[in-house]
């Protein structure tokens, strides 16, 4: 049965603090194990990475088959329930014009003294992208992360996704392919996150 919290409750920052210990634990052993798979990326480079995803997602890895092909993200199309790639693009123009009328406008103006002033907003030029996909699959961090760097103007989104046995689900495959993802790796975890770096 779930927890009920009420915050006018007489308790409820002891109760909140107990779920969220009950949840987490003790997490003081992961910053040595992160720390050592970013310093193994860093000397190591795509070796450590293949390795790692080895380890964790049990899937073994080259640099020929690291990039989700045009093929599979197809592929994850014709397999992706049609509700599911309606919801998706559903939400990915309704991501995509709330943005769209988020971007920031450049100005410039000439002061008193005959001085010009202004701005100028600049997108990145390249962003990375981790999603989720272990446990559970997320399709929607796809969207609410690459469609606003779209927008932006970012001229290249890479994304990685843990594929556990190689498995990813299909949405995400597909809403990346609807948010302009074209550049998908297959790997996950700390090890991605310090590749993408």
């Amino acid at each position: 049965m779930p927890t009920r919290l009420n915050s006018s409750d007489t308790g409820f920052i002891h109760q909140l603090q107990k779920v969220l210990a009950e949840r987490t634990g003790d997490q003081s052993h992961v910053v040595p194990v992160v720390t050592d798979i970013l310093a193994r990326v860093k000397k190591e480079g795509d070796t450590a990475v293949f390795d790692l995803t080895a380890q964790f997602d049990r899937i073994t890895l080259t640099a020929e088959t690291v990039r989700v092909s045009p093929e599979r993200i197809a592929e994850a199309r014709r397999t992706c329930p049609p509700d599911v790639i309606k919801a998706l693009e559903h939400a990915a123009e309704r991501i995509r014009d709330y943005h769209d009328k988020q971007k920031p406008q450049d100005a410039r103006w000439e002061d008193a003294q005959g001085i010009t002033l202004g701005w100028q907003w600049r997108a990145l030029q390249a962003v990375g992208l981790y999603v989720p996909g272990g446990l559970a699959s997320y399709p929607s961090s796809v969207l609410m992360n690459a469609i606003p760097a779209q927008v932006a103007g970012c001229e290249r989104l890479v994304m990685t996704v843990p594929t556990p046995d190689g498995k990813v689900n299909p949405a995400i495959l597909v809403a990346a392919e609807l948010a302009g993802v074209h550049e998908i790796y297959t790997i996950g975890g700390a090890h991605a996150v310090a590749a993408l770096a």
